[in-house]
């Protein structure tokens, strides 16, 4: 796996890394290339609505998987330790996003974002659950003999790289990793600058010193949020009581504004802007060696962005263990979740979202 998209290996507590109080990770791996910087949920979203299905559509978009960053996610991982798979032909990505730009950071660290992308066997929809990133649980041992402790979930990033965040996911939730994509939520600000901007209703009006320009002011009501503004609204977390819980409300909220405004905005019917957006978002990602999303795209033509559903994962609350602010999962209700996830009861999974 490249330095570009693997968070140091090393402890956190050894010299050369640092896990931050909000479980971010220092690093002092080379700078990501500019272009690689977009969420893969856009990209497999404007595939899955291209449709694909045409031959020269097939062919391009083939040429375009190619081209996409592989990495080892699942090497060291032992087999006799993961969840058995009870609903074949259902699928479960995990989406592991970064923020390697954030103002907050003065180090290089990383905000870390943990989504469990569900995809049904039927492939009519999918439900997108984020796990905070601060989350209270087992983490287990590395290979190289680091964690095998309680921490924080994204503790694993630094004790094992990616094969120890899928046997973290897989522990937690009982839900076996099919695929794995990496992400940097920094590449918001260019691809919505492509669009003309998204569509935002912001829940409570805020001023955010963590900011592209210094602070920014957001008003309360729906409004359009050019990509600075909008990478502004997605990283805060001070101005709000239930800090981190608000930053992934706001990723989900420009997540989806961007699936919206692709869909709707003239991009999926303009070749020469759909070639742009489709080349610069496949050169902002990595996934696993297994992954296409060409044969993804195939299967899943019929997906449209109202069929898409973000959810947070069932929490108790937030409270400290040591020096550490953390986030106590619900065992009980993630448990009912992860179940339905499971055995792709797709009904049962919206029920206990409340969605």
């Amino acid at each position: 796996m490249s330095d570009r998209h693997q968070l140091t290996d090393s402890d956190p507590h050894m010299q050369g890394s640092h896990v931050e109080p909000g479980g971010s990770v220092e690093e002092k791996a080379p700078r990501r290339r500019r272009g690689r910087r977009i969420a893969l949920i856009v990209l497999l979203v404007v595939v899955l609505l291209t449709g694909g299905g045409a031959l020269a559509g097939g062919l391009y978009y083939r040429s375009v998987d190619k081209s996409i960053e592989r990495v080892d996610a699942f090497e060291g991982v032992p087999e006799e330790s993961r969840p058995q798979v009870e609903a074949k032909g259902a699928m479960n990505i995990m989406i592991l996003g970064s923020d390697s730009r954030d103002p907050e950071s003065t180090g290089g660290s990383r905000s870390d974002t943990i989504i469990l992308a569900h995809l049904p066997k039927d492939r009519s929809s999918a439900q997108l659950i984020s796990i905070p990133r601060d989350t209270w649980t087992a983490v287990p041992k590395s290979k190289e003999g680091r964690g095998g402790r309680d921490a924080k979930i994204n503790a694993a990033y630094a004790w094992g790289g990616v094969p120890l965040m899928v046997q973290t996911v897989e522990k937690f939730s009982g839900v076996r990793v099919d695929n794995v994509a990496m992400v940097d939520f920094a590449g918001f600000k260019e691809i919505i600058d492509a669009l003309g901007g998204v569509e935002i209703d912001v829940e409570k009006g805020f001023t955010t010193k963590y900011s592209l320009i210094g602070t920014r002011t957001f008003e309360k009501g729906r409004q359009t949020m050019d990509g600075a503004a909008a990478l502004d609204y997605a990283r805060e977390r001070h101005a709000f009581p239930d800090g981190d819980f608000a930053r992934i409300r706001h990723q989900q909220q420009v997540i989806k504004a961007i699936l919206d405004k692709a869909a709707s905005g003239g991009v999926l019917t303009n070749p020469a802007k759909l070639n742009s957006f489709v080349r610069a978002t496949s050169d902002s990602v990595a996934v696993d060696k297994s992954l296409s999303l060409v044969d993804l795209a195939m299967e899943m033509r019929g997906l449209r962005g109202g069929n898409l559903t973000f959810f947070t994962c069932p929490v108790k609350g937030t409270g400290r263990v040591g020096s550490e602010s953390v986030v106590f999962p619900d065992p009980a209700r993630s448990k009912t979740l992860f179940d339905a996830v499971r055995r792709d009861s797709v009904p049962e999974i919206l029920a206990i979202s409340g969605k």
